[in-house]
């Protein structure tokens, strides 16, 4: 339910580690990174329960590189305070209406702590950063620098489990920062610009908001973490939705509705949803590969439905980084 995003969406979107480093859980924007999400495991005994697996998670990719277009259609109806906690609000809506109807009991009292950590950098965090982001960003920029997230999902994780990775993983992940900090340099005219700190500082909310949510699905179901998540924001997402609504005007267009709808219900919780049932059939690794084309989706997206012209450093610098994560995910 990446706000990447996710992920990306929003919300949404954050590639596993591997080997030695743990996995983490995946927003909005993303929402990588768990193989115990569902406290199974693949058993590739059967090649149906596979096909469904990539299926189900190819689903996810494509809803996460989703999240920046439906933002910037919402922001022609919406102002971004209006726009993020009406998102939030009618995800929470969603995600509690399964958990009472699944009759999920409340999460433990240790639990709460992280959730909050959660709900901070994937429910709010990140859409809000993103969303003024993409006030004077592009789509297609907006998607190569927050392409950076599983790098830097997998960073925290190191930092906060302890895990030692192996110089080709740091090797990997300095030279996706420098790729990603050159390009925004260029598009930006030798400074980093209000919308590129913006996601900058979008990357550290969600890949915090990534990690704890990994630790968590250990204990619980993956989307159950995001669920709670976004209950927990709910009295605070209501509250933001009617100051917004008071504040910011309101021009509403198809464009509008369907970019609101879609971060909320695709983005937020069918894309996380997808994702996860995914990876439990195939694996947090296999799934993460696919997830490898999130960036590049989203500047197709960004020339389809957008009419975005892309600058040749645009998809240049988004295989780049495809590539340093790559060589995370083999090491």
């Amino acid at each position: 339910m990446r706000t990447q995003n996710s992920a990306t969406s929003s919300t949404g979107i954050a590639v596993p580690p591997t080997g030695t480093r743990p996995a983490s859980h995946s927003g909005a924007a993303t929402g990588t990174a768990t193989a115990t999400a569902t406290g199974t495991t693949p058993t590739g005994s059967t090649a149906g329960p596979a096909r469904t697996g990539i299926l189900m998670a190819a689903l996810g990719v494509i809803a996460f590189s989703l999240t920046f277009p439906s933002t910037v259609w919402g922001l022609e109806s919406f102002g971004p305070w209006s726009l993020v906690s009406l998102r939030s609000t009618l995800a929470a809506l969603i995600a509690g209406g399964f958990l009472l109807a699944l009759r999920v009991p409340l999460p433990a009292r240790e639990h709460r702590a992280g959730l909050a950590v959660v709900a901070g950098g994937v429910v709010i965090g990140f859409p809000l950063l993103t969303t003024l982001a993409l006030q004077t960003s592009s789509t297609s920029h907006a998607a190569v620098v927050v392409g950076l997230l599983p790098l830097t999902t997998a960073v925290f994780a190191a930092l906060r489990t302890g895990a030692r990775p192996s110089r080709t993983f740091w090797a990997a992940a300095v030279t996706g920062a420098v790729v990603v900090l050159g390009f925004t340099l260029a598009q930006s005219g030798g400074a980093v610009s209000a919308g590129d700190g913006f996601l900058f500082a979008a990357l550290l909310a969600c890949a915090a908001g990534y990690t704890e949510g990994g630790r968590l699905a250990r204990a619980m179901p993956g989307w159950q973490v995001i669920g709670w998540a976004l209950v927990l924001c709910l009295p605070l997402s209501l509250a933001g939705a009617a100051a917004g609504l008071a504040y910011e005007p309101v021009h509403l267009t198809g464009h509008g509705i369907a970019g609101l709808v879609w971060a909320a219900a695709g983005s937020t919780f069918l894309g996380l949803y997808v994702w996860y049932r995914g990876m439990a059939r195939i694996g947090a690794t296999r799934a993460s590969q696919l997830q490898l084309a999130q960036p590049l989706l989203t500047l197709v997206w960004a020339v389809v439905l957008l009419g975005e012209e892309l600058s040749p450093a645009t998809p240049l610098a988004a295989c780049a980084v495809l590539v340093c994560i790559a060589l995370t995910q083999r090491d």
